[in-house]
């Protein structure tokens, strides 16, 4: 795989091959293109054209064997913003202590997209183009820019087989769909964690995570740093109901949780490019088989 500067130049337009190819990227997010009423290529240009004119950011295209298969915006580190005017100088504060823990920013990606149609395919695309970009600043004594997160999530399955699912959208990763849950807290055993967050994001305090159905390792954005996130996946079953709460409305809005909905199993299966993990409905479908139930 190859990772090269994007060759656009602000307000000079896209060559059209290329622009057909991020247009395509961008629209393989099938939720995502639908929320955004169609992925048109005059606004790839426009979003991508400010971002090469920010002299503190960098556009890097992804190809294998001549195919695109992602993008991905750096911000390099502390830089100005051109469209903000000069501060008026201040008097030199007091010097703060030293604290070992407030690291200066550096380089941290914005915006990762892989195409939709080779995720899931262990192909290990956006982990490749993570580790190209960490490669590119290297040098620079940047540091590594990937960061592991320890999550649990439970997937609850109604009397009938469908699961609970809740909407998420962030401006890196887009539109897509996940089981309840996040990553744990100091302290915290992934089952532990998976049935805090539960309760957290459902307001149902009487289930149980069940037992493991499986763990998945995937890369992602959050807060503009690259995570890979250890999800621990756990099963139980649960009556069919809506999420409840006095405390709900501000979780999920911190959370950037849109909506939730219970999907059958031949949903799950038709929609899987927008549901974290893919591959749910074949696992759901062996735990069945395996308990009987």
């Amino acid at each position: 795989m190859r990772l090269d500067p994007l060759p656009l130049s602000p307000g000079l337009g896209n060559p059209a091959p290329l622009l057909a190819e991020l247009t395509a990227l961008h629209a393989s997010h099938h939720s995502f293109h639908v929320l955004c009423g169609g992925i048109r290529p005059e606004q790839v240009v426009v979003a991508l054209a400010e971002e090469v004119a920010n002299p503190g950011v960098e556009v890097l295209v992804a190809r294998s064997e001549g195919r695109l298969v992602g993008v991905v915006v750096v911000a390099l580190g502390r830089h100005p913003d051109p469209a903000e005017p000069e501060p008026e100088p201040e008097p030199e504060p007091e010097p703060e202590p030293a604290r070992p823990d407030r690291a200066e920013p550096g380089p941290r990606i914005k915006l990762l997209i892989v195409d939709a149609s080779v995720q899931g395919q262990g192909q290990g695309y956006g982990r490749g183009i993570v580790a190209l970009v960490e490669e590119r600043f290297r040098a620079d004594g940047c540091g590594e820019l990937l960061r592991d997160r320890q999550a649990g999530r439970v997937a609850v399955v109604d009397p009938g087989g469908a699961v609970l699912l809740f909407r998420y959208y962030n401006v890196e990763d887009g539109v897509h769909w996940a089981l309840p849950g996040g990553g744990l807290e100091e302290g915290e055993s992934p089952r532990e964690g998976a049935l805090r967050e539960l309760g957290e994001e459902t307001g149902w305090t009487d289930l149980e995570p069940g037992p493991l159905l499986f763990t998945w390792e995937h890369d992602f954005v959050r807060a503009g740093i690259l995570v890979r996130q250890h999800d621990h996946i756990y099963v139980t079953a649960g009556p069919r109901r809506e999420p409840a709460g006095a405390d709900l409305a501000a979780a999920h809005a911190s959370d950037g949780i849109l909506g939730w909905r219970w999907w059958t199993r031949a949903e799950l299966a038709e929609e899987a490019g927008s549901v974290w993990p893919s591959g749910l409905a074949r696992l759901l479908d062996a735990w069945e088989a395996d308990t009987g139930r």
